[in-house]
């Protein structure tokens, strides 16, 4: 059994070294224990300081790409190097690497696909009241749309199964966290959590530079996610108002033309126009959404081939690698 824990990172030369100095390299159950470090663009001495404390593995993007990016080069990398677990965690010392045992533990039983340190950000002092308002908002739509219990969606610090990283796709450019759990939910991955304790960060936020920034590209995270899975449920939420005030502008022109059919030929006529329109709008939005449903079945056949095309590259890749038992020493 082997686990690999990938830290993102970007400028985090001051926290990096305690970050990897926090690993725990022996855990009951697992042989093998390493650690990636997967570098975006860092214009400080994040690259050394890994090195120094010990990094297995480093791997470096010339030019910042983003969270979400950075997230899944380390996925794949550690399928790569032969990861049964892959551990995420952060290089800002904001997640408790110590209960890394307890955070893998539901899959070692095989009681979970992926795990989710619950930070509890109600119950988190330093979160501003704004922010525990969020994330408790943000995990209650991602429960709603995921069909999980999931309860602190936003959380980096989780561990993920190898069938699970093969199966996930990160497709958003902003974030991965409320994504994945969606993807998981609906590809029916078993989801659990551990309650964890986190450090208290002092620099500033670099994936949440405003508020309204924030709320603006999760919640199109989240839109975007669930309509990939659910485009014809989407669709009709989106259809079912338009219908409904035609249903109801055609209704008043019936009951008015039944109770006087001379007097509402010309005197109800706008309702007719509007309310066709509106039963002809939400018509087209309801046949816009069994167009995606079909681009939907197509796109669930193409991730069923990228994950069968990812796991005979991995069992070709190990196969093909030399025996270390009859390597000899240099």
């Amino acid at each position: 059994m082997k686990v690999i824990v990938q830290i993102p990172v970007y400028n985090e030369e001051e926290t990096l070294g305690a970050v990897l100095d926090s690993i725990p390299r022996q855990i009951s159950g697992v042989d093998v224990i390493e650690t990636l470090v997967i570098d975006d663009g860092s214009r400080d001495r994040s690259i050394q300081v890994a090195r120094e404390h010990g990094a297995d593995h480093i791997i470096r993007h010339v030019s910042n790409k983003g969270l979400a990016t950075v997230f899944q080069t380390g996925l794949d990398a550690c399928l790569r190097r032969g990861a049964d677990i892959i551990v995420n965690t952060d290089g800002d010392n904001q997640y408790p690497n110590e209960a890394i045992p307890e955070l893998i533990r539901p899959i070692l039983e095989q009681r979970a696909d992926m795990v989710i340190g619950d930070r509890r950000p109600q119950h988190v002092a330093h979160f501003s009241r704004p922010k525990r308002l969020l994330q408790g908002l943000g995990t209650w739509i991602v429960r709603l749309t995921s069909g999980t219990q999931v309860r602190d969606a936003a959380s980096g610090f989780r561990a993920l199964s190898k069938e699970a990283a093969l199966r996930l796709n990160v497709i958003s450019p902003y974030s991965y966290t409320l994504e994945t759990v969606i993807q998981a939910g609906k590809k029916g991955l078993l989801i659990t959590h551990v309650p964890v304790e986190i450090h208290q960060v002092t620099r500033p936020s670099r994936l949440m530079r405003s508020m309204g920034q924030f709320i603006k590209l999760q919640g199109a995270t989240i839109l975007r996610t669930y309509a990939m899975y659910e485009p014809l449920k989407t669709f009709f939420y989106l259809a079912a108002p338009f219908g409904l005030i035609g249903l109801i502008l055609l209704g008043r022109f019936l009951a008015f033309y039944l109770q006087n059919p001379g007097a509402t030929q010309g005197r109800y006529l706008q309702s007719v126009i509007l309310g066709g329109s509106f039963l002809l709008l939400g018509f087209l939005i309801f046949l816009f959404g069994l167009l995606a449903d079909l681009v939907a079945s197509n796109r669930r056949l193409t991730e069923e081939s990228l994950y069968r095309i990812r796991k005979l590259e991995l069992e070709r890749a190990q196969n093909d690698a030399p025996d270390p038992s009859s390597a000899s020493d240099a």
